[in-house]
């Protein structure tokens, strides 16, 4: 069991701390791409399509939104709502650029049923079939899973090291192959832990810019400007709504991806773990591993 938990331990600072360059650029050059497009798409859906005349009363979008006309009412949000349908829209796009992501590395088949096969393969001694195995799934934790078997055969044939050392540099192998496989699957998940945060805020920025003109149609001198303080009422509460909506997407996605991150790191634990006791139990002398 302490072989296995200092596995755990050392193999997530390294993949937190070593992604390769080429990689990190690519992330962030489609960051810097997604978010002003993601922003003027917001402002032509604002002023086209929910600014529409059709959707107000005498085709002026200056006018109340028609009865049930839910487009209007949301362009009666005011200026705060191209800023939250920005984020509305990086939530979906990096979601999917995640799930993409997430499932290229999982590889063809269920990640259970792979590291199932690989314990199977390696209970037997069957090296060769292991690595078949991770041929035919693919994905970063097939590729972790298998510089680790790769690097088993190696320290089968050395003469040269001790029990410990080969076992240590096993467990090396598969740590440096994490660090290079795995920091990206968390690449943009800020994005979206961010947006998760400031969307309420953003929403409540636009209740209180509402409330002000609505106050304000009230402190006029004589009657009070009935028009003018519908549409600040209807200004504060469309922004919190808009910006409910944006951060609980967000917190679903944020939440939905890192359990899936969790799930990859921990078969890989478990194939490296598995790989590591093969070895010590076919080539140590006395010495025993447990789980």
């Amino acid at each position: 069991m302490e072989q296995k938990n200092a596995m755990n331990k050392n193999v997530r600072p390294a993949a937190a701390t070593a992604a390769p360059k080429e990689d990190a650029k690519g992330g962030s050059a489609f960051a810097a791409i997604v978010i002003p497009l993601a922003l003027i798409v917001s402002i032509i859906i604002y002023e086209f399509v929910f600014g529409n005349g059709a959707n107000f009363q005498g085709g002026n979008n200056e006018n109340h939104p028609l009865e049930g006309n839910y487009l209007g009412i949301v362009y009666k949000g005011g200026f705060i709502v191209p800023i939250l349908l920005t984020l509305f829209l990086l939530v979906i796009t990096f979601s999917i650029e995640r799930y993409l992501t997430i499932g290229k590395a999982r590889g063809t088949k269920s990640i259970e049923s792979f590291v199932r096969s690989i314990r199977q393969k390696l209970n037997v001694n069957d090296i060769t079939g292991a690595l078949a195995v991770c041929d035919q799934q693919k994905g970063s934790v097939a590729n972790v899973v298998k510089a680790g078997l790769l690097k088993y055969q190696e320290m089968s044939r050395e003469r040269g090291m001790d029990k410990d050392q080969k076992i240590l540099s096993i467990q090396k192998e598969i740590e440096e192959s994490t660090a290079l496989e795995l920091p990206m699957l968390e690449k943009n998940l800020v994005i979206i832990s961010t947006i998760a945060s400031i969307a309420t805020l953003v929403g409540l920025l636009g209740t209180v810019a509402g409330m002000i003109k609505a106050f304000s149609a009230l402190a006029q001198a004589g009657n009070p400007d009935a028009t003018a303080l519908a549409n600040g009422i209807s200004e504060a509460l469309i922004n919190t709504a808009l910006g409910i909506l944006g951060s609980a997407l967000a917190i679903i996605a944020y939440n939905y991806f890192t359990s899936k991150i969790d799930e990859l790191t921990y078969s890989i634990d478990e194939a490296g773990f598995s790989i590591i006791q093969t070895f010590a139990a076919q080539h140590g002398e006395k010495e025993t591993y447990t789980a």
